[in-house]
């Protein structure tokens, strides 16, 4: 019934040799990467007037020039992101930019800021979406929260689906919303040429505010920026183009930035000619469409693909943590579970993991955009700041041909990310405080792990390791992950149960692995039989327990007893025991009630 519900929901297993058949192209890469900063346009020319409002509506006017100023600053960054692109084609963005050219720590704050950024991403694309469903249809305000979260559920198992099956998904929400948004901006904007829009329902630009202070306009400059985030989720997910995968990425990056300036300028644009203040429980696109068309049909196609938008922007954290979560995983500073891809092709325990604490956030949050954004924002330009900073290092290093033009287009781009992340903390302290005790626990913990995994690796080695213990066991299976003292231990408690035949069974995702795990094994244990099983679909219970089955049926015709012996070591802590047992967890409990099958650990006790 388990199994049933799965696949009903995720589909089919896929082998890992249709893999080549979930990268994207630029169409639908455009539509899965750029749907977060596109979304943006729906709440970042918001914020900008959320600020100015507190000085009164004249000084609604000066959101134009700060819109002019925030720009240049996406400019910058679609230039410096392009660079990087090609310089660091295999994907990683800004983690590893940061880690090999400025270091490790450096390196663990843009990931640590970005695994943050992009839980952020899923919370504040979903309550915007609930926001703007809620302003179509007031009554729903009160379940803003639940309706999020059903979104998240839907995105989740969306994604388990796999990278292209989501593309598909996403596509037509998103060139809807530009479809849309063109059309509201192309009528807006006849109406003005053509004086439909009163002059008195805004001030003429330059007009003097009183209380006016740069400070002010600084936070609303930082505010306005918040609509850049998700600029730098092409250059995470360059594994998941088509190739040439770097040229087909900095393509769909230059679209993105070309689409999401025309439709953020026209958004700024018609809120100052229609002299939109904001509201409550009213979102600024929401009452620039009533102006436009009243509240008929296209106003409902308008708030509809606005909160599909918004909603499906979530997908731009759930194409972009995993693949980030994976990096940081190889470098063993979180659990390698990342690196294990699901059924579909995925990274399905990133995945889960991100729509869990997106979960969570939104609950500690009630749900409240305005809250979330700034963290948001903030937890994105860190990155944006150093990997910018990187690539300097990296062209002053290696020199190579026109290293003066891209030094030049890198360092804009860091001194601006900087300005702004100081403007962050200046102006808006009280609401992005919290990144100064997260992120350093955050770095702890990667701290911690990443020493963990060391210290294990050094004891299990078997160059370092002493002779295993030999204790007192008929036909005996070892399930085998690799040559180490825990194997070593178990294998040599298997031979001193006087068995007629001991096998270690391997379960190898990839042929090579195979052939050279299966070298290696003739070398290091001869005289014990090793059987590989190879499977497509990366999952080892399946071929294991199916394995069982079969010596299980020849040895009830021989008239003995299986034994399964799975090797365990216990780590210092017990929360370690997370990290690396989740196989041996899986295989016990798939194993638990077999009363045909005497099953049992041997535990590897690491060294204090």
């Amino acid at each position: 019934m388990t199994s049933f519900f799965k696949r009903f929901l995720i589909g089919r297993p896929l082998k890992s040799t249709e893999l080549g058949e979930q990268k994207l192209n630029k169409t639908k890469a455009l539509a899965i990467l750029s749907s977060d900063a596109l979304s943006s346009v729906a709440y970042g020319p918001e914020q900008i007037l959320l600020v100015l409002i507190t000085i009164g509506a004249t000084a609604l006017w000066y959101s134009i020039p700060i819109a002019i100023g925030v720009l240049v600053l996406l400019t910058a960054l679609i230039l410096s992101y392009r660079q990087i692109i090609f310089a660091y084609s295999h994907g990683g963005g800004a983690y590893v930019v940061s880690k090999e050219n400025l270091g490790k720590y450096p390196g663990l704050i843009a990931g640590g800021s970005l695994l943050v950024d992009y839980i952020l991403t899923v919370a504040v694309s979903v309550s915007a979406g609930a926001d703007a469903i809620t302003s179509a249809f007031p009554s729903l305000h009160e379940y803003n929260v639940m309706i999020s979260v059903v979104f998240i559920v839907f995105i989740t198992i969306l994604n388990l689906r796999g990278v292209t099956e989501s593309a598909s998904v996403l596509a037509y929400p998103v060139y809807l919303f530009v479809l849309a948004l063109a059309i509201l901006m192309g009528t807006g904007l006849y109406n003005i040429l053509t004086g439909n829009v009163p002059a008195e329902l805004h001030v003429p630009l330059g007009t003097p505010v009183a209380g006016i202070s740069l400070f002010l306009l600084l936070r609303a400059f930082s505010s306005g920026s918040s609509a850049l985030t998700g600029v730098e989720a092409i250059s995470n997910a360059i594994p998941n183009f088509k190739s040439p995968a770097a040229a087909n990425a900095a393509k769909t990056l230059m679209a993105m930035g070309a689409i999401l300036a025309v439709l953020f300028s026209g958004i700024v644009v018609l809120a100052y000619y229609y002299g939109v203040a904001p509201m409550a429980e009213v979102t600024v696109v929401s009452q620039i469409a009533e102006q436009t068309f009243g509240r008929n049909a296209m106003y409902y196609f308008i708030q509809g693909t606005t909160a599909l938008i918004l909603v499906l922007a979530a997908n731009t954290g759930y194409s972009a943590f995993p693949l980030l979560a994976v990096n940081l995983a190889k470098d063993k500073f979180i659990p390698r579970m990342f690196t294990m891809r699901g059924d579909r092709l995925g990274y399905s325990n990133g995945i889960i993991i991100l729509g869990v604490l997106s979960i969570l956030l939104l609950f500690v949050f009630g749900g409240k955009t305005e809250q979330l954004i700034p963290l948001y924002a903030v937890g994105v330009f860190i990155p944006f700041t150093l990997s910018q900073t990187g690539m300097m290092v990296k062209w002053m290093r290696g020199k190579p041909k026109g290293w003066v033009q891209k030094f030049t287009i890198n360092t804009v781009g860091a001194l601006i990310s900087f300005l702004v992340t100081m403007i962050f903390f200046l102006t808006k302290f009280t609401q992005v405080w919290p990144v100064l005790i997260f992120l350093p626990l955050l770095i702890l913990l990667f701290h911690r792990i990443n020493k963990h995994y060391e210290a294990v690796a050094d004891q299990l080695r078997l160059t370092t390791c002493e002779q295993g213990m030999q204790i007192e066991g008929n036909v005996i299976i070892v399930p085998v992950a690799g040559i180490t003292h825990v194997v070593m231990n178990s294998l040599n408690y298997a031979k001193s149960l006087s068995a007629h035949q001991i096998i270690a069974v391997h379960v190898p995702f990839e042929r090579e692995e195979e052939a050279v795990f299966e070298e290696k094994w003739k070398k290091w244990q001869p005289d014990v039989r090793l059987v590989t099983l190879f499977t497509p679909y990366r999952s080892i219970i399946q071929p294991l327990t199916k394995f069982i089955d079969t010596v299980q049926r020849k040895a009830n015709e021989s008239n003995y007893r299986v034994t399964v012996i799975i090797p365990q070591f216990i780590p210092k802590k017990g929360w370690h025991n997370i990290l690396h047992n989740q196989s041996s967890l899986l295989i016990r409990a798939h194993l638990l009630f077999r009363k045909d099958v005497i099953v049992t650990t041997v535990p590897y006790h690491l060294k204090k």
